[in-house]
């Protein structure tokens, strides 16, 4: 679903049951399916984000994988991996998986966009990067749907949409094997295949679930742990994530009212929200504007939908928050939704352009949805989020045709280990929030958790993050992590006009 607006917010609600061929393992789990990795050759490559404003040089190949793990002769699919050669001649036996979240992001191209956060790391150990199945280059999930039509769209429309998608993807796929409990024994393959005795695993987001089911299925086989947006292994994602959206959306509003210039100048953001949201709730607004990415006058009906898709997008950063008080103003006072349009239609189409849809519904369809538990009261207090209820529904209407894919019977069950973690989370996080990462503590004996106030989703660009990650990785031992200098962190200034904060 490449170009799927209409699932922008419910796939941005994300990171984000097991079929018959389940019981294929003995043990009722997939671990007994792997077999040995074939070779992987390397040649000198270079790997890019979404958009290509930044290149990394690597050494790339293609590791063949049965797409089927309990048909080692069927049909076949390749998985891209990267390696960045650590630059010390006397570098470190065990190397660093970083895995991107999503679901559907793919790894490789994460790493390219925030690759100087590593670049301590990248001093001592090699930084290996896996393409999950389904997304990149390793036979990514994407199908091609209507845009614009579905903002507005009936559930008989997007169901016809996601079913389209699913036969289109049928003639190369099989979309049931594109789960969390396949992709860790890919992990696995690439790790012999490489001759590593033991890696360290970077996760964020949804990647933090897929690092924790590899350490709960290869635990002699990883030195350390680093989670960053910490998803607990026993949450299914999706309903209270409105909640913890609308939470998120308050603590910054309420964090500029309580700064002098940003309260001087906006006054009460929260009534000015709350304003906005019902005057769109009662009519949508036209607006007309270049479009941010190819100049070309672009004419939007600005809905409440649209409002809530920029609302949170925008809170994914603490950059992009600072903007929200005054692109909130502008409209509800000044009759400008200028911004709030440019803002929806440039972090909507990133997404779009750095998510696999139907990796992301193999996963989701899989491991969240099926575990939903939504009474009417539950639906009562969505619906006075701005999100609503429409991410849920639209998720239970695509998985409502979506097969259920292969799903070891202990992915949600807590996970005790003593591995040393380090877990990242922000104050401000509408996705994880601090409470997750102290969920999933309960089961890590040997962990620190490190929450930066004010600060959004995924932590590894934040300032000093890359040096306590690095110190992290160099000891392997969280209760001497010095992380004093996370405690200076602080967000950016609210914007009070457009041309930047009050000096």
């Amino acid at each position: 679903m490449r170009r799927a607006s209409s699932f922008v917010i419910a796939v941005s609600a994300l990171l984000g049951v097991c079929a018959s061929s389940c019981d294929a393992a003995s043990d009722g789990s997939t671990e007994q399916r792997s077999a040995a990795p074939k070779a992987l050759v390397l040649e000198p490559c270079r790997i890019a984000d979404p958009i290509g404003t930044s290149a990394i040089t690597a050494e790339c190949g293609t590791l063949r994988v049965p797409e089927d793990p309990a048909r080692p002769d069927g049909r076949q699919i390749g998985l891209f991996v990267a390696r960045v050669p650590a630059i010390s001649r006397r570098k470190q036996p065990d190397p660093l998986f970083v895995i991107a979240g999503g679901p559907g992001m793919a790894s490789s191209e994460f790493f390219a966009s925030v690759a100087p956060a590593f670049a301590r790391i990248q001093r001592n150990r090699d930084i290996v990067l896996v393409d999950q199945r389904g997304t990149g280059r390793s036979n990514a999930l994407n199908c091609e749907l209507v845009d614009e039509a579905l903002w507005q769209a009936h559930e008989e429309v997007i169901a016809a949409e996601a079913e389209r998608c699913l036969t289109a993807l049928g003639t190369r796929a099989d979309v049931k094997f594109y789960t969390t409990s396949i992709a860790v024994q890919d992990l696995e393959r690439v790790r012999t295949a490489f001759g590593y005795e033991r890696i360290n695993l970077y996760g964020v987001s949804y990647g933090t679930r897929v690092a924790q089911h590899f350490v709960r299925r290869f635990p002699d086989r990883v030195r350390s742990i680093i989670l960053d947006g910490v998803v607990p292994p026993e949450v299914a994602l999706g309903p209270d994530l409105a909640l913890h959206a609308e939470a998120a959306l308050e603590r910054i509003l309420a964090r500029c009212e309580r700064a002098p210039e940003c309260r001087e100048r906006f006054g009460d953001p929260q009534r000015i929200y709350r304003e906005l949201r019902a005057q769109l709730a009662e009519e949508p607004i036209e607006v007309v504007l270049p479009d941010p990415t190819t100049g070309e006058m672009r004419r939007l009906e600005f809905t409440e939908l649209h409002l809530a898709t920029a609302l949170r997008l925008a809170t994914y950063s603490a950059d992009q928050a600072s903007l929200l008080p005054l692109s909130l103003y502008m409209a509800q006072h000044d009759h400008d939704f200028v911004p709030l349009a440019a803002q929806f239609l440039l972090t909507s189409r990133s997404l779009e352009e750095q998510l696999a849809y139907g990796m992301h519904n193999a996963v989701v369809c899989t491991e969240d949805v099926p575990f939903f538990e939504v009474t009417d009261e539950d639906r009562a207090r969505l619906a006075q989020t701005y999100l609503g209820t429409a991410a849920v529904d639209m998720l239970l209407t695509v998985c409502g045709s979506w097969p259920r894919g292969m799903m070891d019977p202990d992915l949600h069950a807590p996970l005790v280990s003593d591995v040393p973690a380090l877990l990242l989370s922000g104050g401000d996080d509408p996705v994880t929030p601090p409470l997750y990462a102290e969920q999933a503590m309960k089961g890590l004996s040997n962990a620190v958790h490190v929450s930066l106030a004010g600060m959004g989703h995924g932590q590894v660009v934040a300032p000093c993050v890359d040096r306590v990650m690095a110190q992290f990785l160099e000891q392997a031992a969280p209760k001497k992590l010095d992380i004093s200098c996370t405690q200076r962190v602080t967000p950016p200034p609210f914007f009070t006009s457009l041309a930047g904060p009050a000096p």
